[in-house]
Order: C-alpha cells, then sequence, then structure tokens
C-alpha cells in the first residue's frame, strides 16, 4: 500500500486506473477500503475510464493517528488532501467526498475551486450549516469499555462502525467533534464548481439535500432512494448518478 509522507502525517492511499482523475475522500470513521474499494467505487470507476486515487484521513484507516482534538480540524483535513493532490501531481481532479468528507470537499471546493473539476457532496446536506444535534454521545460511545456498554442509538451506530473497520477509537473521538464546525450559507454562494449533492432519502444524519443544492449556483440534486446514512454508500443509483455527472 503506498504512503504519501507529508510535512506532518502520512497518508495511505491507492491509485488505480488511467484517464480523468478523481479523488475520493471517505466519511468519518470509514477508510478507503470501507468507503471506495469493498462497495466497488473503485472498480466502478476504473472501468468507466477513470484514474481514481482513494486515502486514508487523518487518525482512520492506515494513516497517521493523533490522539488531540486540535489535530482534526476541517482545515487541517483539507490541507492533506491538497498536499496529498501536490504530492502527487494531479492536475484538475474531480472530487468526491461522502459525509465528513463531503465536509473536507465543501471547504475544498469553497477555498480551492479552481484546482478542481467537478464535486460531489454526498451523505452530507444542509447540516453542514445547522448542524445535526449533539455528537458527544457519539464521543462517549467511542470511548466507551464495549458496544454493549452505549445506550444512544446513533452513537450505538458509529461504534459498530468503527469496531468493524477495527478503528482506532481515542483518535476517532478526538477527531468526531473537532471536524464538526458548521459552514455559513454564503460559504456555498462561492462555489463554482459544477456540483452534485447525492443524499439518501432514509438519511436522517445529512439534513437537507434540496436545501443545499439550491445555495450552490451550479448543482443538482441527487436523491438515494429508501437510503439511510450507511447503507446510501455502494448504492447502483448514487453510482450510475455520479458516472452520468461526471460524463456529462
Amino acid at each position: 500500500m503506498p504512503v504519501c509522507h507529508l510535512e506532518n502525517v502520512d497518508l495511505a492511499y491507492v491509485d488505480e486506473g488511467e484517464g480523468p482523475t478523481i479523488l475520493l475522500i471517505h466519511g468519518f470513521a470509514s477508510s478507503k477500503e470501507a468507503n471506495w474499494l469493498n462497495t466497488g467505487w473503485v472498480d466502478f470507476l476504473v472501468e468507466a475510464g477513470f484514474r481514481v486515487v482513494a486515502y486514508d484521513n487523518r487518525g482512520h484507516g492506515q494513516s497517521t493517528k493523533f490522539h488531540e482534538a486540535e489535530a482534526y480540524s476541517l482545515d487541517l483535513m483539507a490541507g492533506d488532501a491538497l498536499g496529498l493532490i501536490d504530492a502527487l501531481d494531479l492536475d484538475r481532479p474531480h472530487v468526491m467526498g461522502y459525509s465528513m468528507g463531503a465536509r473536507i470537499s465543501a471547504l475544498l471546493s469553497q477555498r480551492h475551486g479552481e484546482q478542481f473539476e467537478k464535486v460531489v457532496l454526498a451523505g452530507n446536506g444542509y447540516s453542514m450549516i445547522e448542524g445535526t444535534g449533539d455528537w458527544t454521545p457519539v464521543r462517549e460511545a467511542l470511548l466507551a469499555p464495549s458496544l454493549a456498554n452505549v445506550t444512544d442509538l446513533r452513537g450505538r451506530a458509529f461504534r459498530k462502525f468503527a469496531d468493524q473497520t477495527k478503528s482506532d477509537l481515542i483518535a476517532l473521538a478526538e477527531c468526531v467533534t473537532a471536524v464538526r464546525q458548521l459552514f455559513a450559507r454564503e460559504d456555498f454562494a462561492r462555489v463554482n464548481n459544477e456540483t452534485l449533492v447525492a443524499i439518501g432519502t432514509e438519511d436522517d444524519i445529512a439534513g437537507s439535500g434540496e436545501k443545499l443544492t439550491e445555495l450552490i449556483p451550479n448543482a443538482r440534486y441527487l436523491p438515494i432512494s429508501g437510503r439511510d446514512h450507511m447503507r446510501a454508500v455502494g448504492d447502483p443509483v448514487y453510482k450510475k448518478g455520479v458516472l452520468e455527472f461526471l460524463k456529462s
């Protein structure tokens, strides 16, 4: 597995295929494997004629783990993506982020949009502006002795997922609240890239995809019918919609 050595972090990544490049940024408690490889995304995009670069965010997968909350700001995580793009000499890649990865992708498109082609914000909508409640129970769930000690429903979902991905629970606990700073409505008005917002219709974490799409000048909305936050990731409707968007 190749590793990109940046100034303060090592990022494990995969780089497959040939053609226009797309950078994939996974969600919280996930990894390049769980989000993009095991769901068939990498093979799907490679077969469609793309070069696919997917990496583990700091604190996740095989990348560097930090046990301090200040290591997980959106600025730092977006900086990791820019560092990887520079190190691999990627020329204006498309970017797709899921959930936390959509937060990172949103920041990239707002501040560095000229470095990217099209942008896909998936699994995260208007909650990036209005929030989705208190995430302290998720932090507490990650630090609990075991899943059996967790009663909060959202906390149980993320602890179960983190256990399945064999994650560093302390790193995730420090990350979970640190990356939740909110955007302003006008931040999205600055996005000039063609953008696709893709969210499961049963997703109770992402917030409204329609409301977010209305704020972005050149955006369209893709509902992923009948899917919640955890189950939308590998959905065929999502894949087909993204491919049509990238090829259009």
